[in-house]
């Protein structure tokens, strides 16, 4: 593969499940077909290797799928906590001021003052907003993010920076 290729995250590996090797994923795309049997995702975030998928079926508010070339527990196992990409060239345009959460990851965050809260590690998905993990940049503690407008002041995705207000008992202790 060339290294100009751009990809984007469409699936998170949260855990094995079972002992055939299947492995449970939470959806990041609002494209649920992608993951039907027979389809072709990229694992891993660096080498972003073809896998075909097995069979495939909804599970919770995950869906559960087995890659032809993975058999068992112990080879799921391994793929606990990788992404699952698709060439962006494959994905819908999106519009002015969006942005894919995969995108966020790694961003600045900040205060509306300038204060470093820390660093985007986590998007998770909610029944009503999404929520932004991010870590101080000692590594240590947890700010969540409610993605809202009353509390996301901008995104730059390209200068990968967050600018959130302060808000006492929410965004700050």
């Amino acid at each position: 593969m060339t290294d100009d290729v751009r990809w984007i995250a469409v699936g998170w590996i949260t855990r094995a499940h079972g002992v055939k090797g299947e492995v449970a994923v939470a959806l990041l795309t609002q494209v649920p077909e992608r993951f039907d049997a027979g389809s072709t995702l990229f694992l891993g975030e660096s080498e972003h290797r073809s896998v075909t998928i097995k069979t495939s079926r909804p599970h919770h508010n995950r869906v559960l799928i087995s890659f032809d070339d993975v058999k068992d527990r112990n080879a799921a196992e391994l793929l606990r906590g990788q992404y699952l990409f698709v060439s962006a060239d494959d994905a819908p345009e999106l519009g002015e001021n969006e942005f894919w959460p995969h995108q966020l990851l790694g961003c600045a965050v900040t205060y509306e003052d300038g204060r470093t809260v820390g660093e985007v590690v986590e998007v998770v998905e909610g029944p009503a907003n999404d929520l932004w993990i991010a870590r101080g940049p000692d590594g240590e503690g947890e700010v969540l993010i409610p993605a809202l407008k009353d509390v996301v002041v901008s995104v730059d995705v390209v200068g990968r920076k967050v600018v959130i207000r302060d808000i006492p008992g929410l965004t700050s202790p």
